[in-house]
């Protein structure tokens, strides 16, 4: 792994203890101010949502092992259709082999830029429900990023700016999953499914908009195959319902199905709870 990455996460692993640290000293010398005692229990939260989060699986009942599968069947799908999407997208074209991306920066503005207008508006007109949704996102994207850089690590497959062939795995390469999508599709379904009711509809066209065009320039520059994409937005997406059901105590994400249909094929069907 990237010994940048784990130099940054020590760091905020070293950050968070001796934060916590220092509450626990201040608590005994003298009473926290209310300030104070929110933001003991903000970190005591997020420490125990990180622990709920990496330990998910053990909990989880059989509805959330079909979604899991059904993601999985969808990855397997959007597999064999890779090599294809690449071909509609580059044309075959002789740039196609050229690993100097440069639409990194670019394909993260739209993420981060909901993520910075959500924050911006909450500063500015000191409105709670936004806070919420920030410090929602956030952790969303934290917690998917970070599983999603350890499964680049496991896979190591090359991207399709690298080779031709999708099943170059632990070559080296860091595409599988795509790290924008999974942080998009992060930010963006905890905007959409956050906020006030009567809005939703307009959270959901922006949130799911900014999702699913960072998906598409993704693939149009190049950057990822369609199996990558797939799962960046199943691992992001999942991750949002995680600390949307952790934030509001509801459950009414987006889940991603496979089903089989009479006669042959499968049906890909996307769904979420309407409010």
């Amino acid at each position: 792994m990237d010994r940048r990455f784990l130099a940054l996460a020590i760091a905020l692993l070293a950050m968070t203890a001796g934060r916590v640290g220092t509450c626990a000293y201040a608590q005994e010398a003298d009473e926290p101010t209310p300030h104070e005692q929110q933001e003991a229990a903000t970190e005591r939260r997020l420490l125990s949502d990180i622990e709920a989060y990496f330990t998910a699986p053990v909990h989880w009942d059989a509805r959330n092992w079909e979604y899991f599968g059904g993601t999985l069947a969808a990855i397997a799908v959007a597999h064999e259709f890779d090599g294809r999407v690449r071909t509609a997208f580059t044309h075959d074209s002789g740039n196609a082999l050229d690993s100097s991306n440069t639409y990194d920066l670019q394909d993260a503005l739209p993420a981060a830029a909901l993520f910075a207008g959500t924050w911006l508006y909450s500063s500015i007109f000191n409105d709670a429900d936004g806070r919420t949704a920030t410090g929602a996102m956030a952790e969303a994207a934290g917690l998917s990023v970070v599983t999603a850089y350890a499964l680049q690590y496991a896979a190591g497959r090359e991207r399709p700016d690298q080779t031709a062939d999708p099943n170059h795995w632990r070559a080296g390469g860091s595409s599988f999953p795509s790290l924008h999508v999974t942080a998009a599709f992060a930010v963006g379904t905890v905007f959409a499914e956050s906020g006030v009711e009567d809005d939703r509809w307009l959270t959901r066209l922006i949130g799911y908009g900014v999702a699913l065009a960072t998906s598409y320039e993704r693939l149009d520059h190049n950057a990822h195959w369609l199996s990558d994409v797939v799962a960046g937005a199943g691992l992001g997406a999942s991750s949002a319902v995680f600390v949307l059901n952790r934030t509001y105590g509801r459950d009414n994400g987006p889940h991603i199905g496979l089903a089989p249909l009479e006669g042959g094929g499968f049906l890909l069907s996307y769904g979420t709870t309407l409010e």
